[in-house]
């Protein structure tokens, strides 16, 4: 038997990126080939190049060895070169939350997907815009209209049709129509729609049911470019934060930006931790998620009258009154006491379980206990402020709640609850960040704050796929339309949706002056509704404002040459500057006195700094006027970091005499009279009476960020 080389190779898929396309006359996909060649030799290029990048920059996918990806590693026309990892999705009162009516003036001239949606019909839709440029290449049983204006699929399956559901959710939240009389099964009743509903919609499906390729996801951002969207919303990320030359999503949306295509990225659901957010590059808008007024709560009632409270979603209603109790550890022969006791997978015997409703110690414990014939469960979580839709009778305890409840079942003979199906109340607080909402400091910049923004991503009802079980759990038969979720990809679209409201009525403004005049006209967060006491490292600038931010008075651009003198602070030489901007001319400056990611023209300000420096952090920021022709503005600086740190602004006051005239200004920060500790915080305020232009500057202590690394 002749066993083919192409066989017995041991090989990944790699990413091998080159920078921007570059001007010369000859085929990038042959230009590939050639450079694959040299490492592996002939009969093998066509079997083993994937993918070539060749519209909106330049790379492209191969399967590789490690001895090739060794050898190309040090090719000299290679940027960069990194293993295809998956990367994962980060799973309307909402929008009235952000004070952002249904009824908001509208500029209606410029204004994954299950395409049978209503939220998706293009009834009064108009023709495609001429700008358009792409295909509905939707695969399989998926049609475009008017409102869907184009498609693209990539992994392996063969549609763009959503089937998991997340991918419609993202969309209608952003740009999805106005639909009347929606609810989850009679939970959070209302009208569905997007921030835009006149807004067309382009599909590019990158995601299956294990994951997002990264090699995918490049294919995507590379057509997007070339067809011509105007705002992309990038629900998805890697499971820690990267290099900017090793990630697909920063490449990407580097080359959108040029392009002047605003990126918006969830920062993540690994917020349990400091450091974890994945979106850290200063051209992506990276996206928290919080609570609007809105909670789900499901209540339970014991056998002894008292009730308790927890959060799921559970439309189920549960024929009679008091179900008798068993915990997961007394339900098992096989498991150790403390795998029964969180219900883990095979340890729940079923004529112990059956007709009862079982208590679990961990979420994780829903599916055992449902598929052992329990009727109902009552689990536990750490972090208990998240509704998750559930597949039966079940809720969600805080943890000392749930320690009631066992004392209630450990001291009664015979035990019994009953859960009652959801209801909506209002929260006394909010906004307040997300638990699992993925926070700062920034481990790969960390003089960029980041996330930069928050934005309603908890208990978010939108359009779902039918084909999709609407909680996470497969046995889950149910077929919705509409669908609750929680997560900062839903966070995601409301600020990518927020975006092209402002676009719609400012279509000449970049993507750097979009996402300023967005987080420079965010509300301030109430600092005693963060749960970890971590402040901007959980909302970055505050929380959208859509309606304000369509005149912000002045915005902070970020120019090519910023983002020139940003890369040069890690150390890209000339020769690797050149490739990623496509020219010969591209050069670092030689200012060694200029600290160039502080000096970055972004609109919040953040340094970790050494407490033994009397002078702090100094930053040089430049403003462009978008408001009155003749205005001036005064610097004011507020904040409980006041006491702790002294701020000077040169100059405090800027005048300006035309639209689009830029004034820069100094901030330099010296320590005050108090103690400083692990981070401070204040607030620059530009006014000028009707304008109030503010960025937060946040300074953390160096060896406290060494410390969580």
């Amino acid at each position: 038997m002749v066993v083919s080389n192409s066989l017995i190779r041991s090989i990944s898929i790699y990413i091998v990126y080159m920078g921007a396309v570059p001007d010369q006359e000859y085929s990038l996909a042959e230009k590939h080939a050639s450079i694959l060649k040299e490492v592996m030799g002939e009969s093998f290029v066509e079997q083993h190049l994937t993918r070539s990048y060749t519209k909106s920059f330049n790379a492209f996918a191969a399967n590789l060895t490690e001895q090739e990806y060794q050898k190309l590693t040090a090719h000299k026309e290679v940027v960069s070169i990194f293993p295809s990892k998956i990367l994962q999705l980060q799973t309307t009162e909402s929008w009235d939350f952000t004070g952002f009516p249904q009824n908001v003036n509208r500029n209606l001239k410029i204004e994954r997907i299950w395409p049978e949606s209503e939220s998706f019909s293009d009834h009064g839709f108009g023709p495609v815009p001429q700008k358009w440029k792409g295909p509905c290449d939707g695969g399989q049983n998926f049609t475009c209209n008017r409102k869907i204006i184009g498609a693209r699929h990539y992994n392996i399956g063969k549609s763009a049709r959503d089937f998991e559901g997340h991918g419609s959710h993202t969309a209608s939240t952003a740009a999805g129509n106005v639909v009347p009389n929606i609810s989850f099964y009679g939970i959070a009743a209302g009208t569905a729609r997007g921030a835009v509903p006149s807004a067309r919609i382009a599909v590019y499906k990158v995601c299956n049911t294990i994951g997002c390729s990264e090699h995918d996801i490049l294919a995507a951002f590379d057509d997007s470019i070339a067809d011509g969207v105007d705002i992309l919303s990038v629900s998805l990320g890697a499971v820690a934060p990267l290099d900017f030359q090793y990630d697909a999503v920063a490449i990407g949306s580097f080359h959108a930006t040029e392009k002047g295509i605003l990126t918006v990225n969830s920062a993540g659901n690994n917020g349990f931790y400091p450091g974890t957010t994945t979106s850290v590059v200063p051209w992506l808008f990276s996206v928290a998620a919080s609570t609007t007024k809105r909670q789900i709560i499901s209540k339970i009632t014991l056998g002894n009258g008292t009730e308790m409270t927890g959060l799921a979603v559970n439309t189920f209603k549960m024929n009679g009154t008091n179900f008798p109790l068993v915990y997961g550890k007394d339900s098992t022969k096989d498991c150790s006491e403390e795998l029964a006791r969180n219900c883990a997978p095979s340890c729940l015997e079923k004529k112990k379980v059956e007709g009862k409703i079982v208590l679990c110690g961990r979420t994780n414990g829903l599916l055992p206990a449902s598929v052992s014939g329990a009727i109902g469960a009552i689990v536990t979580t750490e972090e208990n402020d998240v509704a998750f839709v559930v597949p039966f009778p079940a809720t969600i305890l805080a943890q000392d709640q749930f320690q009631d409840l066992v004392r209630y079942y450990e001291a009664t003979k015979t035990p019994g609850a009953s859960i009652l199906p959801s209801e909506s109340t209002q929260q006394m607080f909010s906004p307040v960040v997300a638990s699992f909402s993925s926070r700062g400091p920034n481990r790969i910049v960390p003089d960029v704050l980041k996330p930069d923004i928050t934005a309603p991503g908890m208990d978010i009802i939108a359009a779902y796929s039918p084909a999709a079980p609407p909680s996470s759990i497969t046995i889950d038969k149910r077929s919705v339309n509409y669908n609750i979720l929680s997560g900062t990809s839903m966070a995601c679209p409301h600020v990518a949706g927020a975006a092209a409201y402002v676009k719609s009525w400012h279509p000449d403004w970049s993507a750097s002056a979009i996402k300023s005049a967005l987080m420079t006209t965010a509300w301030p967060m109430n600092v005693r509704n963060t749960l970890f006491r971590d402040y901007e490292f959980s909302y970055g600038a505050g929380h959208i404002d859509p309606v304000k931010a369509l005149n912000p008075g002045l915005v902070y651009e970020t120019l090519k040459e910023d983002y020139v003198e940003f890369l040069c602070s890690f150390n890209f030489d000339n020769s690797t500057l050149r490739k990623i901007f496509g020219n010969n001319t591209t050069t670092c400056t030689e200012n060694s006195n200029v600290d160039k990611v502080r000096y970055l023209n972004y609109p919040s300000m953040g340094a970790t700094v050494h407490k033994s420096n009397p002078v702090l952090a100094k930053f040089r920021r430049t403003l462009t006027n978008v408001g009155s022709a003749n205005s001036t503005y005064k610097a004011k600086v507020t904040g409980p970091g006041t006491f702790v740190l002294n701020i000077t602004v040169e100059p405090s006051i800027l005048s300006f005499q035309a639209l689009k005239e830029r004034k820069s200004f100094t901030v330099t920060v010296t320590k005050g009279r108090g103690l400083f500790l692990r981070m401070s915080t204040v607030s620059l305020e530009w006014s000028d009476g009707v304008h109030s232009v503010r960025s937060p500057i946040t300074l953390y202590a160096r060896h406290d960020l060494a410390k969580q690394s």
